[in-house]
């Protein structure tokens, strides 16, 4: 690895000065830095702390309902082999967005702009990776048959469980690393993104596990937008193709999420 490389990959977390791979360089004013614009808790903003819900669009089984919810200070996304969404090739339990408060007061993450989610997320064994797509994260452009640009997606490589991230509109991956070290424990999650149209986007990745990075990866000149603007999914979104019989009654539960807008 190059030093140059180096140094765009040593970008400063927290409030430091805004390295990060792609991100805008200091002006002669101020450091870009990273401000707090989300810090919502599962235990007194509920699902509140979202734009909007998507609990069993289907009413494919409301006995069980509801499948997300909040339980002390994590977020709880609940499947099960039964769940349908509308499309019934595939299970969806999701929410978008980060909401400020009531109404349309949530964050709108728009060309030019470059935003950071941090959070921690807990897998079980029972929710494996497959050999069709199995989503736990998306950033999608709003609206009904939009594709999502970016995903955080559990799947099978060679019968090995991975996690990964890609670029889902150019099919281009950004990182992998393997998912079974990561069951049944707390991993920590930095997401990255400069929303840019063409070539002018970034993205960069970090799963941190037991207080060591599993993995740290990045992307620049890439294509992060398609129109309107970008807002993130969470929960569990798979398809029912899986042919590796991974599909179990599961759960994914989420927790201290925050937001950050470089500015």
């Amino acid at each position: 690895m190059s030093a140059s490389r180096r140094v765009l990959l040593g970008a400063a977390l927290g409030g430091a000065a805004g390295a990060a791979v792609g991100l805008p360089t200091a002006t002669t004013a101020h450091a870009a830095s990273w401000q707090q614009k989300w810090a919502p808790s599962a235990s007194v903003n509920g699902l509140g702390a979202f734009e909007t819900i998507e609990d069993d669009r289907a009413d494919s089984h409301t006995s069980a309902s509801p499948h997300i919810y909040a339980t002390g200070n994590n977020w709880r996304f609940n499947m099960h082999t039964v769940d349908r969404d509308t499309s019934t090739d595939r299970q969806r339990q999701e929410v978008t967005g980060l909401r400020n408060g009531s109404g349309s007061n949530y964050l709108k993450w728009t060309e030019g702009q470059t935003w950071r989610i941090t959070y921690s997320m807990y897998i079980p064994s029972s929710l494996k990776a497959t050999t069709t797509f199995t989503h736990i994260m998306q950033m999608k452009q709003p609206g009904s048959g939009t594709s999502p640009l970016v995903v955080q997606s559990l799947r099978r490589v060679n019968g090995v469980q991975t996690i990964e991230l890609k670029l889902a509109i150019d099919n281009l991956l950004i990182g992998r690393t393997n998912l079974e070290p990561l069951h049944n424990k707390w991993t920590d999650v930095d997401f990255q993104i400069k929303v840019g149209n063409g070539s002018a986007g970034t993205v960069r990745w970090i799963l941190t596990s037991g207080g060591s990075t599993v993995i740290d990866a990045s992307k620049t000149g890439v294509d992060t937008f398609l129109a309107d603007r970008v807002r993130p999914k969470w929960g569990i979104y798979r398809s029912l193709g899986d042919t590796s019989g991974s599909l179990q009654d599961t759960y994914l539960l989420l927790t201290n999420l925050r937001g950050y807008q470089l500015v």
